[in-house]
């Protein structure tokens, strides 16, 4: 008898066991139905704001990729509801997928380029003449620069997409008071910026550095913007935000594939961006052209080598 009670004894807190595993596993598994089914609603709720874009989707055939490393153009452009218009912002993304480290180099808008089936004209211009394409020929024909996909982006609709990504603003040091031709007032000092802020500051030029000093801030945008999207707290707002961006960022890839290469980014952890500007120091001079304007000529080959050597590929 006292072995069988004993033996009954023993059996109790084993099931006590097994219903409090059974409650933990089924509460995970409600948390985890309520964030997809949050993330769901998140997602079309971005979705349903950038129905109307001003951006349209371009015709584009990117270079084979061979290796770990991707070469996304990033372009900016203030359509301010014109049929055509020239990039304010032309970057290039190298992600090396292996390490997950990235490259931004920033090419200046001024620099005087050899466009592909037409005159020599400013780097912003070849936009202005065929859209993306023929901006992405045009580095690849100068620099040997392969380029795999691109990213294009109208202004109004960034501002749209700092607001969803960061409500509380994002974090900026402004080194000067700004407001000239920004259609804002930034004041110098550490500032949270909302989406219209932060798209002037990264505008502004109205100073002794000019361009180079407007491309150093849109970098320092991009940086601030990777921090913005890594942060655990901005987590909730990142389903909405890439629901987003499905309308408000012009691409060539699918819905599927960019949510793919984001969930990518992210599950890596910290990334490290290097940033670089093309002309670099003592490698270019200004010269006016009649048809032109004021441009920068730049010694290609001086920068090709750079740029091999930054990225860590072969340009032929």
């Amino acid at each position: 008898m006292e072995e069988q009670e004993y033996t009954r004894r023993s059996q109790r807190p084993r099931k006590r066991r097994l219903r409090k595993g059974r409650a933990i596993f089924t509460l995970l598994i409600l948390c985890m139905i309520v964030l997809v089914g949050y993330s769901v609603m998140q997602y079309r709720s971005g979705l349903k704001l950038a129905t109307n874009t001003n951006v349209m989707q371009e015709n584009f055939t990117g270079d084979a990729i061979k290796g770990d490393i991707e070469n996304y153009l990033i372009l900016g452009v203030d359509t301010r509801g014109e049929e055509k218009s020239r990039t304010d912002t032309m970057m290039v993304l190298s992600w090396n997928k292996a390490n997950n480290d990235m490259k931004l180099v920033s090419f200046m808008r001024d620099i005087y380029a050899d466009i592909p089936g037409y005159q020599s004209y400013k780097l912003n211009t070849a936009y202005y003449l065929d859209g993306v394409q023929l901006l992405k020929d045009t580095l690849t024909h100068m620099f040997g620069l392969p380029i795999h996909h691109y990213a294009l982006i109208d202004f109004k609709n960034f501002e749209a997409l700092v607001d969803i990504l960061a409500p509380n603003g994002v974090e900026m040091d402004v080194e000067k008071d700004m407001s000239e031709h920004i259609d804002v007032e930034l004041k110098q000092g550490v500032h949270r910026l909302n989406g219209q802020e932060l798209l002037g500051y990264a505008r502004f030029r109205q100073d002794a550095e000019g361009d180079f000093g407007r491309v150093a801030r849109q970098q320092k945008v991009i940086e601030a913007l990777k921090t913005e999207l890594l942060t655990p707290t901005n987590m909730l707002h990142l389903p909405k935000f890439v629901g987003a961006a499905q309308g408000y960022i012009t691409t060539d890839y699918s819905s599927a594939e960019e949510m793919q290469q984001v969930l990518k980014l992210l599950s890596k952890g910290k990334v490290n961006i290097e940033k670089a500007t093309i002309p670099i120091e003592g490698s270019y001079q200004f010269q006016n052209f009649s048809h032109a304007g004021d441009s920068i000529v730049i010694d290609v080959e001086q920068n090709k080598a750079f740029l091999s050597d930054f990225l860590g590929i072969s340009l032929e």
